[in-house]
């Protein structure tokens, strides 16, 4: 986590103007926080384009304290504010928010938000402005497009605690609509999500809603499509919450089948915008390398893109006017800053076009007012927009992408398919018949069956022809195909309908649809049919023989104890006198 502040120079004074950065997220031995990278990037990219500050070169001053420390978030924000400091910005955890808020609260400063923070029910934060769009309008978006699509059962899976605080109005939605809505979270401490997988496949769950974070949307992706190559098991719609979608290497995805969709605040469709994100590309791809996020190297996630845009807000305010001077602060006399009203009510009145499209804070509470989210779906070509959301209008998506979504199957029909095959009884075999027979007639078999079976169903028509090599498809030491697998490959067929065995080599170059028959070696065993136990049922663990046998040693060894007891003087506990006389012993141990 880091504090940063920017003074603002003029050509005959200087004063310290401070859009003081807050306190970005990092962990040690971690990498440096994006918004931090944002925060350095917007700075030199005003000072480098003087249009907006043309008589200003902005400067910074970036301390880094612990993260989820609150108090050291305090002392380094009355440190700043010290200096002379005109806006805060940060920090991100929820527990350093509330602290840093109420110094801001206190001396009057403006404190600058770019990620979602639950709000105050209070509403006592006057001196609070968060460029991150409402939750609550998000969620909405959401139940917009469960609507569109007309969904009957909705799973929403999230990741923490916080995830339920977003899904509100999702939530809510079984009481005012006819739809079900089932919840799961992630498992905390661990990222292995098949066990939740596992569940949502035999509960029949296929349209999932997902709120996490981008760096778990990477790794639950990654174990979706695993669990999609061994079970067959495929999600019909992918939503997640995440504005990042955009941002993630979905190569490996794109001809998954999962229709992934997801909302993206940038406005990339900018000229300027572009711009800018080409820029910080060629900055990003310039640094070293960093940890493995799942994330497309020079890509802007969206709160670097919130970051970059709050520090223009501010300069755009700063702009406005010559006569607001800054002062140092200091915590512990609650004198607050005298110019503090009056340069909030100019950042709730400045309006920019920035990264995330026209940003407008409400002047009630200091969030942000009208935005619009780009809908983007995945298709193998990549990413594409197929529609918008605004927080007035609402959703606007086309028909066709309605039509498209609800049943992929539909591009198939009217269309002519070449399908390779080979010959292998009784899967596929040459039609005996007295006459000649041409084109598909010439064969038969369960293949062919199955085929036809598909033809009526999804309406294509086919061709069938035998691989020309007469093999199956194996690679060979040059990583070269032959076979049907070269076939698809080349794209000399369309789609091969034959016993071929689903390996994974195979599953990295062609796709395979879920198999028919599965063969393998399997343990068969007699089930025993119940019967009510009788009196003697006792005796069934044992043969009748064993049981003679037990019987014969219980007698053998009861007669011997008997013939020891006799035998031995120890055994009659009767005086010695009288034992003489009366009872003589007439065997002994000694005779």
């Amino acid at each position: 986590k880091e504090l940063g502040n920017i003074w603002c120079r003029t050509g005959f004074s200087t004063y310290i103007f401070s859009l003081t950065g807050g306190i970005f997220e990092t962990l040690e031995n971690e990498p440096i926080s994006v918004e931090e990278l944002a925060f350095k990037f917007a700075v030199t990219n005003i000072n480098r384009n003087r249009t907006l500050m043309p008589n200003t070169t902005l400067t910074y001053d970036i301390q880094r304290i612990n993260l989820f420390d609150s108090f050291e978030a305090s002392r380094r924000a009355c440190d700043q504010l010290a200096l002379g400091v005109g806006a805060v910005f940060g920090p991100s955890h929820s527990s350093s928010v509330s602290a840093v808020q109420s110094i801001c609260n206190a001396l009057e400063v403006p404190h600058i938000q770019t990620r979602w923070k639950h709000p105050s029910v209070d509403n006592k934060d006057s001196f609070y402005i968060n460029l991150h769009p409402e939750y609550a309008s998000i969620s909405r978006a959401v139940l917009d497009i469960v609507q569109f699509y007309k969904w009957k059962a909705v799973t929403v899976v999230y990741e923490d605690a916080t995830g339920l605080i977003r899904l509100q109005e999702l939530i809510k939605a079984p009481s005012r609509y006819t739809i079900k809505i089932k919840i799961r979270q992630l498992p905390s401490g661990s990222k292995d999500a098949r066990p939740l997988l596992k569940e949502m496949k035999k509960g029949k769950e296929f349209f999932v809603i997902f709120d996490c974070s981008y760096q778990t949307s990477a790794d639950v992706l990654k174990q979706v499509i695993m669990f999609y190559r061994y079970t067959g098991y495929s999600y019909k719609f992918y939503l997640t919450f995440s504005n990042d979608l955009f941002a993630l290497d979905l190569e490996p995805y794109r001809y998954s089948g999962v229709n992934m969709t997801g909302f993206r605040l940038l406005n990339v469709d900018n000229p300027r915008v572009a711009s800018v994100l080409e820029r910080w590309a060629m900055e990003r791809l310039q640094a070293p390398s960093k940890v493995e996020t799942g994330m497309m190297e020079g890509m802007m996630t969206t709160e670097a893109a919130l970051m970059y845009d709050a520090v223009y807000m501010v300069a755009a305010a700063s702009q406005r006017t010559s006569q607001i001077t800054v002062s140092s602060l200091q915590c512990h006399r609650h004198k607050p800053w005298r110019f503090g009203s009056r340069f909030m009510n100019l950042l709730k009145d400045t309006q920019w076009d920035g990264l995330t499209g026209q940003i407008a804070i409400n002047k009630t509470d200091g969030l942000r007012k009208e935005f619009d989210l780009d809908v983007i779906s995945l298709k193998e070509d990549g990413l594409e927009k197929i529609g918008i959301w605004n927080s007035q209008t609402g959703l606007n998506l086309t028909e066709t992408n309605r039509d498209s979504s609800t049943n992929v199957t539909d591009s198939m029909a009217n269309r002519t398919l070449i399908v390779t095959t080979i010959l292998e009884n009784p899967y596929v075999m040459y039609k005996k018949s007295d006459k000649p027979l041409y084109g598909n007639d010439r064969f038969e078999g369960y293949c062919l069956d199955l085929l036809k079976e598909l033809s009526n169903i999804l309406g294509f028509s086919y061709e069938v022809k035998l691989v020309s090599d007469g093999k199956y498809g194996a690679q060979n030491d040059k990583g070269e195909w032959n076979g049907m697998v070269r076939e698809l490959i080349d794209h000399v067929a369309d789609l091969a309908v034959a016993p071929l065995t689903i390996t994974y080599v195979r599953e990295k170059v062609i796709d395979f649809s879920k198999p028919f028959m599965t063969l393998g070696i399997s343990i068969l065993y007699h089930k025993p049919n119940g019967t009510n136990p009788g009196v003697f049922s006792f005796l069934n663990p044992l043969s009748p023989d064993i049981w003679m046998y037990v019987l014969l040693a219980c007698l053998g060894v009861s007669c011997v104890l008997f013939v020891i007891a006799r035998m031995s003087s120890c055994i009659i506990p009767l005086p010695l006198c009288y034992l003489k006389m009366v009872l003589k012993q007439h065997y002994h141990l000694s005779q």
